[in-house]
C-alpha cells in the first residue's frame, strides 16, 4: 500500500469518527430510549409556570386562556392547553432528554381545539429540551422544534 493510500484511508476514518459524533441523536440514558424517571427535576425547570411562546419555530396562537405548564420538584406536571386543564408526570435523562407521561386532560368544548391538540401534541412527541435564559424549547425525536414557551413573570 502506497503512503498516499494510507493517508487517505486514515483521513477518511477520522472524517467517519467525526461525522458520528456529531449525530443529531446522541445516546439517550439508560441505553433504551427513554428518560431517566429518577434523574430528578431541573432547578431551572422546577416550581415555574411557563407560558406558551410559539408552536413549531414560528407560529403564535389565540386560545381563551394562556396555554402553560409548571413541573413540581417530584415530575408531576400541571397546566393548561388553552382551554382544558393537563396533569401527568414528566422525567428527565442525560442529554436534555424529556419525557412526559400519563398525560390527561379535562375535555371541555373549545372553539380551538385543534390548536388546543397541537399544544398537547408538543409534550406528547417531546424527546429533548434546551433552555436559553427564559425560555424552554421542546424539540421532537427527528430534532425539529415542537414548540417553545416562555418563563411567566
Amino acid at each position: 500500500m502506497t503512503l498516499i493510500r494510507v493517508r487517505q484511508l486514515a483521513a477518511l476514518a477520522v472524517i467517519t469518527l467525526l461525522l458520528a459524533a456529531c449525530s443529531s441523536q446522541p445516546p439517550s440514558s439508560g441505553g433504551d430510549g427513554k428518560a431517566d424517571p429518577d434523574a430528578g427535576v431541573p432547578e431551572t425547570i422546577a416550581g415555574k409556570r411557563w407560558n406558551l411562546l410559539l408552536i413549531g419555530t414560528d407560529e403564535r396562537v389565540s386560545m381563551p386562556s394562556t396555554p402553560y405548564f409548571k413541573v413540581a420538584a417530584d415530575g408531576s406536571v400541571s397546566g393548561s392547553d388553552g382551554c382544558n386543564n393537563l396533569t401527568g408526570t414528566v422525567s428527565f435523562g442525560d442529554s436534555q432528554r424529556i419525557e412526559f407521561s400519563e398525560l390527561a386532560s379535562t375535555r371541555k368544548a373549545c372553539p380551538q381545539m385543534a390548536d388546543a391538540t397541537r399544544v398537547q401534541n408538543i409534550f406528547g412527541q417531546a424527546y429533548r429540551y434546551l433552555i436559553d435564559h427564559d425560555r424552554i424549547v421542546f424539540f421532537g425525536p427527528n430534532s425539529l422544534v415542537l414548540g417553545g414557551f416562555r418563563l411567566a413573570h
